[in-house]
């Protein structure tokens, strides 16, 4: 990948529009990004970022464009980022616009937010033409990915190389160090490889314990069954050998089961012969019993016959006398029934006449009948005046129901007019709450974009306030820690020189007579130099210069902090601007208030076009209500008069036939009922003539029978009359007289009846007592033979569900055994992972080793062959190996740790680990050329001649046709670098400037 240009529009720091070509600074191979504090040189970093990937690295990145847009900008300017780039030989331009709160077009009032815009062309060599691929942004963002073959955060890390990542890197932990290694290698396959198999051994695990506890739920059921025939062992689920224990434990209790069951089925037997016994004896003493009371009571029945003898002649003598009076029965009934007929007829007639008029007393059936068909053809007259009658009513009905309809109108009407008559104004108010709504909506909408960036504003500004305090500190205890180094060096310097004055006694010290002398080799010392007091040996020096070092080690590291937390107010700076904190938490809380105050009024529209378009309805409805009311009135007008005429009409006929009735159906209710009473009245009178011979007649008749059956009288041939129901009881009565004679003389005749009659009397309560009892053990013996078998046929049912829970089991617990083993020692947790090394560390560890040996190129050269970074997978105190990173001393020979470097040793070595980790995420990528790299910062802790071999390090980096732009604010770079991008601060904004190019 190579930079050719860069133009930035509005965009952080730049009000204007900026360009970069990146062409005429790499034809040097190293260039230098220079500027004051705060002048947006990491802007320039910034807009290449998010021309690649939208956004802008790390901690600076605001999740919004917004935020992006520079503060000098004039109003009418679109924040736009252009960048054209070489990704594997093809020549693309990327274009992006974040959003945009603009002023509304012509004389509107207020804001809108344009979206977010992003272009992508290629550059076609043969046409010589820009050709557009795409305009959509989650395109673009997938084919440059596609193309550089890096995320974001790798190409942050390898492309822009921020030195102060990189530096805490080498002091990190083995967490920490994964974590950015994590990032950069996408190594989250390996971390979900372990995850999948710490889940799956959870699930293995809970599936074991599911199946053990339904392997103990079967066996609780067991031992319910069982009683005390099975002990459950004491093993809880997940344990090994619950299995076995429960099948053993299984095994015992059917045994015990089925041994109890052949017991109850002896039992039961003997139970059954007992039973079967006493069965018999009671049969035989009932049957004994029987006979003897069916003797008993065939005596007492021969008895009450002989009591009865008398009454059975009697009714005899009286059936003879019945039968012959049958035969004046006919007679008898012809008589009876002539006689209530005429009864009947002569009542009749009676009620009859006293419902007539005086009149018609004396009239006999003829004359009534003649009465009565003069008032029926009366009647029959009567049938038109009915008509009419019922037509004056439906006549008189029909106008009342006009009536009712005419008032319903005149309500509906009024009613109309009246609410139309508001009509204007409730629309106009309606319409009014309607637009009202629709502005705070629109104002809602465009408050909603401004609050987030308020938000995030005072945020910044709280930090900045914070951070402003820290600077302070910090910048005290750095100033409080460079005195005490001088102090210290001072020190150690007085001690130093002290220790030469006197050196000539602290050798002296050393002579011996007749030694040579180490100095002038004279065995003889004639006058050796005394120590004087106050006198400074080796071992003093050594420890001030070792407290010498500890204070400067001190004080590099506060100035490290200091700049870190000045690097964050920058950053917090940029961000909150110049504003005060109160101001801008005053503005967010207006800002806020006024975006509930917004959506509340908002939130009627709604509402209130809901009760627009009802109203509306509403107004229809009662102008189409009034329009058929006034049709229908002007219908009944016409109606009206029809009917009127019609009613005087009908009203003066009925009059004429009504006569001094009420109503025509009152008349003829009266007609009705004349005629029925003249008819009834002929009808009963023709009766009770017809009768009253009928009854002459059967008196001859019945006389004459009586005398040929043998009665004096009829009246003594009607006393011995028998009616059927006499007939049949005395009949029945003769009947049963004889059955049961016979009946007695039967059984007194059978031979075991007499003779059980004979033999003393049964005892047959002994018998049922002794039968009950042997019932009663019979049943207790196959209710425990049934429950004996049940326990059998149960614990045979439990112990195969068990023994198929097993089988089942088996195979799961072979699984949850092995994916155990594999996720402890993933995890790093297993006793068989002797470094405790997880295999997402495991992969990074790998990862390091590369990284370290390509570091280590580059920082021997760095270093002058002194440095070499190696790899380690020692663990650290408790913690888990596979990312310890060392540095061995030449010069000592001996491996420390990368966090006792100094700090310009710091830097270099950082820088010689992110050249390094730039080309084995280059290689990771599919070998993609980063032709131009960046490098932010750490020159100053540098003497010159490290300076010069960094700089010949990246010097280097051109014999891979590389460039690499150095961004750094130290003097001594802007003499050795002449290519040089200059950012220029002014009140206006930031403005760019390229020179020796």
């Amino acid at each position: 990948m190579r930079l050719h240009r860069l133009d930035v529009t509005a965009f952080g720091p730049f009000g204007g529009t900026q360009s970069v070509d990146f062409d005429a600074l790499s034809a040097a191979g190293l260039f230098l990004l220079h500027g004051p504090t705060g002048a947006g040189k990491t802007s320039v970093l910034d807009a290449v970022c998010y021309a690649l990937y939208g956004t802008v690295p790390g901690a600076r990145q605001t999740g919004q464009g917004l935020t992006l847009r520079s503060d000098h900008a004039e109003s009418t300017a679109r924040t736009e980022i252009r960048l054209e780039l070489t990704v594997t030989g093809r020549r693309l331009e990327i274009t992006r616009q974040p959003p945009w709160e603009r002023p509304k077009k012509g004389k509107r009032q207020g804001t809108t937010v344009d979206k977010a815009q992003t272009w992508l062309r290629e550059y076609d060599a043969t046409a010589g033409v820009w050709k557009d691929l795409s305009r959509s942004h989650q395109e673009v963002g997938e084919e440059i990915t596609q193309l550089l073959g890096m995320s974001r955060e790798q190409f942050c890390q390898v492309v822009l190389l921020p030195q102060g990542d990189f530096a805490r890197f080498l002091r990190a932990d083995a967490g920490a160090r994964g974590q950015l290694l994590g990032r950069l290698f996408d190594t989250q396959r390996f971390a979900e490889v372990e995850k999948r198999l710490a889940e799956r051994r959870r699930t293995t695990e809970a599936r074991v314990r599911d199946g053990d506890s339904a392997l103990l739920a079967d066996a609780h059921r067991m031992q319910q069954e069982a009683g005390d025939a099975m002990e459950l062992p004491e093993l809880t689920p997940g344990e090994p050998g619950l299995a076995a224990a429960v099948l053993g434990a299984a095994a015992v209790a059917r045994s015990t089961a089925r041994e109890r069951f052949t017991v109850a089925h002896c039992r039961l037997t003997a139970a059954e012969s007992a039973q079967f016994a006493a069965d018999r004896a009671l049969a035989d003493v009932r049957e004994l019993a029987r006979l003897q009371g069916r003797f008993a009571e065939a005596r007492q029945r021969a008895v009450r016959l002989e009591e009865r003898a008398g009454a059975h002649r009697e009714a005899q003598a009286r059936m003879e006398r019945g039968r012959k009076a049958a035969a004046v029965a006919p007679a008898l009934e012809l008589r009876e029934a002539a006689e209530a007929g005429h009864r009947r007829t002569a009542t009749a007639e009676a009620r009859a006449r006293t419902l007539l008029p005086e009149t018609f007393a004396g009239a006999g059936a003829a004359g009534l009948a003649t009465a009565a068909r003069r008032v029926t053809e009366e009647l029959g007259g009567l049938e038109s005046a009915r008509r009419a009658e019922r037509r004056l009513a439906e006549v008189v009905e029909e106008r009342g129901r006009l009536d009712r309809q005419e008032r319903d109108d005149e309500d509906v009407l009024r009613e109309a007019d009246g609410w139309l008559a508001d009509w204007d104004a409730t629309r106009a108010e309606l319409q009014s709450r309607i637009d009202f709504a629709q502005e705070a909506a629109t104002r809602a909408e465009q408050l909603a974009v401004q609050r987030e960036p308020a938000r995030r504003r005072l945020a910044a500004a709280r930090l900045r306030d914070e951070l402003g305090q820290d600077t302070d500190e910090a910048q005290r205890t750095a100033l409080a820690s460079a005195r005490r180094a001088a102090d210290a060096r001072e020190h150690w310097l007085d001690l130093k020189e002290q220790r030469l004055t006197g050196i000539a006694a602290e050798l002296a010290a050393q002579l011996t007579a007749g030694e040579p002398c180490a100095v002038c080799g004279a065995t003889e010392h004639p006058a050796p130099a005394e120590k004087f007091a106050g006198h400074v040996d080796g071992e003093a020096e050594q420890r001030a210069e070792a407290a010498f070092q500890r204070a400067d080690a001190q004080r590099a590291q506060d100035e490290r902090g200091l700049g870190t937390v000045r690097e964050a107010l920058a950053a917090a700076t940029a961000e909150a601007g110049d504003a005060p904190t109160a101001q801008l938490a005053s503005q967010a809380d207006e800002l806020e208030q006024e975006y509930t105050r917004v959506r509340r009024a908002a939130s009627a529209l709604h509402p209130a076009q809901e009760e627009l378009r009802l109203a509306g309805q509403e107004r229809e409805r009662r102008l189409a209500g009034r329009q058929q009311a006034e049709v229908r009135a002007a219908a009944r007008l016409t109606r009206r008069e029809g009917l009127d005429a019609e009613q005087a009409s009908l009203e003066e006929e009925l009059a004429a036939v009504r006569g001094s009735a009420a109503s025509i159906a009152v008349r003829a209710g009266q007609l009705e009922r004349q005629v029925a009473l003249l008819t009834d009245a002929a009808d009963t009178a023709r009766a009770a003539e017809d009768t009253a011979r009928h009854l002459k007649d059967a008196d001859a008749r019945l006389a004459d029978a009586a005398y040929r059956a043998g009665f004096d009288t009829p009246q003594a041939a009607a006393a011995a009359h028998l009616d059927d129901t006499a007939h049949r009881e005395l009949q029945r009565r003769l009947d049963d007289w004889q059955s049961e004679e016979a009946a007695v003389r039967a059984v007194l005749a059978e031979a075991d009846t007499a003779a059980a009659a004979q033999q003393p009397p049964a005892d047959l309560d002994t018998a049922e007592r002794t039968a009950t009892a042997a019932d009663l053990r019979l049943r207790d013996a196959a209710s425990a033979r049934d429950r004996a078998a049940r326990s059998c046929a149960e614990l045979d049912r439990l112990s195969a569900h068990a023994s198929a829970g097993v089988r089942r089991l088996a195979p799961l617990r072979e699984e949850y055994d092995r994916v155990a083993r594999l996720a402890g020692l993933t995890a790093g947790t297993s006793a068989d992972n002797e470094r405790k090394m997880r295999l997402e560390s495991y992969v990074l560890a790998a990862r390091l080793e590369q990284v370290a040996a390509a570091a280590t190129v580059r920082l021997r050269r760095m270093s002058s062959g002194r440095y070499t970074l190696v790899h380690s997978d020692d663990r650290s105190g408790r913690g888990r190996s596979g990312l310890g990173l060392h540095v061995v001393d030449a010069w000592t020979g001996r491996e420390r740790d990368t966090a006792t470097l100094s700090g310009g040793e710091t830097f270099f070595t950082s820088l010689a680990l992110a050249l390094g980790l730039a080309d084995v995420v280059t290689d990771e990528a599919g070998g993609v050329r980063l032709d131009t790299l960046f490098i932010d910062e750490g020159f100053g802790s540098l003497d010159d001649q490290t300076l010069d071999e960094v700089l010949d390090v990246l010097d280097s980096l051109r014999e891979r046709d590389r460039s690499v732009g150095i961004v750094s604010h130290v003097a001594d770079l802007r003499r050795r670098i002449h290519a040089q991008l200059e950012v220029v601060k002014g009140r206006s904004g930031s403005a760019l400037r390229q020179r020796g190019v």
